[in-house]
C-alpha cells in the first residue's frame, strides 16, 4: 500500500552568484507517528511573526524508514491539519545551510494528501523517471555460485553472437 517514491528533478533557478541550484522534489507515503509542538517567533530580520511544526512519518517495509520534516507557516499548519496516526502522503524539498561552520539538513513539506497512496506505474511528475522498484530475487535451488551450464549453439543455430 505504502511506497517511497525516489528523487525527481523538478526545476532549476538562478542563485544570487549565477550559479544554477537543482532543486529536489520527494514524495513520501506513510503513517505520522509523531507531531511535534509548534514554534513561533519574530523575525529578527522583518519583524514578521513566524510560525513552523515538525512531524514524523513512518514508511512501511521491510526496513521501515521514518523521516522529520517540517511545515512552515501558520496557514499551511491550519491547512495540512496533520494528525497523529494519519496515513498521508508529503511533498517536500530538501535543502542544507550552514551554521556556525556545521551543515544541516532542512526537510521542508509543500503538500499533504490524506490516505491516497501512490499508484504504482504511474509517473507522478511529467518527464520525471523514478528509479525501477527493486524486485526480490527469485530463490535458486542450486547452491552453486555459478549459473547452470547452457548447451553450446550450433553452426544452425539462429544465434549468432561471437560470444
Amino acid at each position: 500500500m505504502h511506497k517511497f517514491d525516489f528523487f525527481y528533478v523538478i526545476s532549476q533557478s538562478e542563485t544570487r552568484n549565477n550559479k544554477k541550484k537543482v532543486i529536489f522534489i520527494m514524495d513520501l507515503t506513510g503513517r505520522v507517528i509523531a507531531v511535534l509542538p509548534a514554534n513561533s517567533g519574530v523575525s529578527a530580520r522583518t519583524g514578521n511573526p513566524w510560525m513552523s511544526q515538525e512531524y514524523v512519518i513512518e514508511v512501511p517495509g521491510q526496513y521501515p524508514r521514518k523521516c522529520l520534516f517540517r511545515i512552515f507557516g501558520e496557514d499551511r499548519i491550519k491547512q495540512f491539519n496533520i494528525q497523529m496516526g494519519e496515513d498521508i502522503t508529503v511533498s517536500f524539498d530538501i535543502d542544507a545551510h550552514e551554521y556556525q561552520g556545521r551543515w544541516f539538513n532542512e526537510i521542508r513539506a509543500y503538500n499533504v494528501t490524506r490516505g491516497v497512496a501512490p499508484v504504482a506505474g504511474a509517473a507522478p511528475v511529467a518527464g520525471a523517471t523514478p528509479f525501477p522498484p527493486q524486485q526480490a530475487a527469485a530463490p535458486n535451488d542450486s547452491t552453486s555460485p555459478f549459473p547452470p551450464a547452457q548447451e553450446p549453439a550450433g553452426e544452425g543455430s539462429a544465434d549468432d553472437l561471437p560470444f
